[in-house]
């Protein structure tokens, strides 16, 4: 893909890292937002099943990603404009609500942070052209599916469908890997995944992981596509195995508490993106 105008080059990676920031901001709403949005949906279904009426009585509030304004979970003050910059805010307020003193969650600001430098990674490695532009994309809804997954060992159709719709769109004008390798990247990755855990159920009789790691593989195969599959799985199992035997021994952290494999999954995703045909290399002749 042709590259954007030459003067906007010298402020890709400067614009990258500011426009990281600011979605991140927005990335910390989907967060925390999207699984009280599932969560209000399951409820309200629930009820219409069993034909109860809402507990308050009145139909439910509108509650989405733009409405209502953010609040402190503590005291429920509404979060000003200038409090809400991204992480400057959370430094000038020394990470406390301005109202009640609560703590306020690292996770705003390192989600921020996070964004920025991996758009800025992006940008440097595509540089400023349409491809690095769709690259953001993948890399922004990897991070929020994450950050969900880490936070309730959920992964959202909301996400993980769309993710692999774009890829697969992304494909057809070939800016990754052409269409039949994606294609086929979505459907392998979800059936890898899939006899992996029926396997795994039938030798155990325990449940290895959820529904939406298929998706999420089979959306990063269709970005990446199915060559890049084993070398995503081998990144994302040696993480989460050094990550987990590392909780177990320093934090005594039950080995029958679930963890979440999402993160590595989407770790690994972004890996193969920027460092693919290294890794490719090794494998492939």
């Amino acid at each position: 893909m042709s590259p954007l105008p030459a003067d906007l080059g010298v402020w890709a990676l400067p614009l990258a890292a500011l426009f990281g920031l600011m979605i991140g901001s927005f990335l910390n709403v989907v967060i925390h937002r999207l699984p009280l949005m599932m969560q209000r949906e399951w409820e309200q279904e629930a009820r219409a099943v069993l034909e109860q009426a809402d507990p308050a009585g009145t139909p439910p509030q509108r509650f989405d990603l733009w409405w209502p304004r953010s609040r402190c979970p503590e005291c429920s003050r509404e979060i000003r404009a200038r409090e809400n910059i991204p992480i400057l805010s959370f430094l000038l307020l020394r990470g406390r609500c301005p109202g009640c003193a609560a703590r306020i969650s690292w996770q705003y600001p390192l989600v921020e942070l996070l964004t920025a430098v991996l758009f800025t990674a992006t940008i440097w490695h595509f540089g400023p052209t349409a491809t690095g532009l769709v690259a953001l994309l993948f890399t922004g809804f990897l991070i929020a599916a994450s950050g969900i997954d880490a936070r309730t060992t959920l992964l959202p159709d909301q996400l993980t469908l769309p993710l692999l719709w774009l890829g697969l769109a992304a494909n057809h004008f070939g800016l990754f890997t052409d269409l039949e390798s994606a294609v086929i990247g979505a459907m392998a990755g979800y059936l890898s995944l899939w006899l992996v855990y029926h396997g795994f159920r039938l030798l155990t009789g325990k449940e290895g992981m959820g529904y939406g790691d298929f998706k999420l593989l089979a959306a990063i195969g269709a970005w990446l596509g199915w060559q890049a599959l084993p070398v995503v799985l081998l990144l994302a199992s040696l993480v989460g195995a050094i990550v987990g035997i590392a909780l177990i021994l320093l934090r005594g952290r039950d080995r029958n508490i679930p963890i979440p494999f999402g993160p590595y999954l989407a770790a690994a995703g972004w890996l193969t993106l920027i460092w693919g045909e290294t890794l490719l290399s090794l494998y492939l002749p």
